[in-house]
C-alpha cells in the first residue's frame, strides 16, 4: 500500500473534483462529460514550481505514480476514462444495429413490386376477356398494364433514395419487369395483333441479357445505359398502344413506335454484349496481374 488517498483513487471526493468544473448540462460518464472532465483537469494548477504534477498533460508522472502533495498523477484518471471510452458495447448491440440497418421486406418499394406481380394475372384475365377483342375490356387491360409500368419507374428510385434495398427486391423487381412485358407480348401475338417474331426478338433479348449479367457478375456489374432506359420506355408505349383497340392513323403510329422499340432492343442488346466482353477481359487481366504479383 502506498497510502494513496481516496480522492486520488477515484473516491467520491476525487469524482466531485473531476466533475465540478464540467459544463452545465453534461452528465458524468457520457462522452461530453468525460471531455469536460479532461479539460477541467488539464487546466487545474499544480504545485508551485511547475514540477511534476503541475498543470497541463505534459507534466504528469508516468504510470500514475504518486506526486508531491499526496496527489496521484493524471495517468490514473486518464486510464480510467480511456478504459470507459474503449469499453465494449452491450451484448447484442451489433445485432440490434444490424437489425435497424436492414430494411424491412414490407417497405413501399417492395410493395409496389408485389403489386406489379399481382397485376400480371389480372392483365391476362382482362386482356382475354370476351374473346380478347372487346374495346372495353382492352381498355381495362391497358389500365392494368399502365399501372404496372408506372410502378416500375418508382419502386427502384424509392429503394435507392430511402435505403430500402433488400434481397427480395433485387430478385423480384427484374422478374416483375419481364413478367408484365412478356405476358403482354405473348397475349398480343396469341390474338394475332403482333407478329410472333417481334415477341421473340424482344423476349429473347431480355432473357439473354439477364443471363449475361449473371455470367459476368464475378467480374463486375453491367450498368443500365441511357439507351436501355429509352428502350424500356419505348417498349412500354408501343405495347400499351397495341393493347388498346386503336384504328386509323393511331394504328399506323403504333406500328412505327413498335418498330423503333425493336430497333432499340437489338442495338442496346448488342451494346450490353460488348460491355460484357470488355468487362470479362478486364477482370481476367486484373486477376492475372494480381496472381503474378503474388508469385513474385
Amino acid at each position: 500500500m502506498t497510502g494513496v488517498p481516496a480522492s486520488a483513487a477515484g473516491g467520491p471526493s476525487g469524482t466531485r473534483r473531476a466533475t465540478a468544473n464540467a459544463a452545465p448540462g453534461t452528465v458524468p460518464g457520457t462522452a461530453a462529460g468525460r471531455t469536460a472532465a479532461r479539460e477541467a483537469r488539464s487546466t487545474t494548477p499544480g504545485p508551485p514550481g511547475g514540477g511534476p504534477g503541475a498543470g497541463g498533460r505534459s507534466g504528469r508522472g508516468q504510470g500514475g505514480e504518486q506526486l508531491p502533495g499526496g496527489e496521484v498523477s493524471a495517468g490514473v484518471f486518464d486510464g480510467a476514462v480511456d478504459a470507459v471510452d474503449g469499453a465494449k458495447p452491450p451484448r447484442g448491440g451489433k445485432i440490434a444495429a444490424a437489425a435497424v440497418n436492414q430494411a424491412s421486406v414490407w417497405n413501399i418499394a417492395n410493395l409496389l413490386t408485389m403489386l406489379r406481380l399481382l397485376l400480371v394475372p389480372a392483365f391476362v384475365a382482362l386482356m382475354l376477356a370476351d374473346g380478347g377483342y372487346d374495346p372495353a375490356w382492352r381498355s381495362l387491360a391497358w389500365a392494368a398494364f399502365a399501372v404496372a409500368m408506372i410502378t416500375d419507374l418508382f419502386d427502384g428510385h424509392l429503394a435507392r433514395t430511402y435505403n430500402l434495398v433488400t434481397d427480395f427486391g433485387k430478385i423480384a423487381d427484374p422478374i416483375a419487369d419481364k413478367a408484365i412485358m412478356g405476358t403482354a407480348l405473348i397475349c398480343l401475338s396469341a390474338l394475332g395483333d403482333l407478329p410472333w417474331w417481334v415477341t421473340g426478338v424482344i423476349l429473347g433479348r431480355e432473357i439473354g441479357i439477364t443471363l449475361l449479367r449473371f455470367l459476368v457478375i464475378r467480374y463486375g456489374v453491367i450498368p443500365a445505359s441511357r439507351g436501355g432506359k429509352l428502350k424500356t420506355l419505348t417498349q412500354g408505349v408501343a405495347v400499351g398502344m397495341y393493347v388498346l383497340a386503336l384504328t386509323g392513323w393511331l394504328a399506323t403510329l403504333r406500328w412505327w413506335v413498335m418498330a423503333a422499340a425493336v430497333v432499340l432492343t437489338v442495338v442496346t442488346g448488342l451494346d450490353y454484349v460488348k460491355q460484357a466482353i470488355v468487362l470479362r477481359r478486364r477482370g481476367i487481366a486484373e486477376r492475372k496481374a494480381a496472381l503474378e504479383e503474388t508469385e513474385a
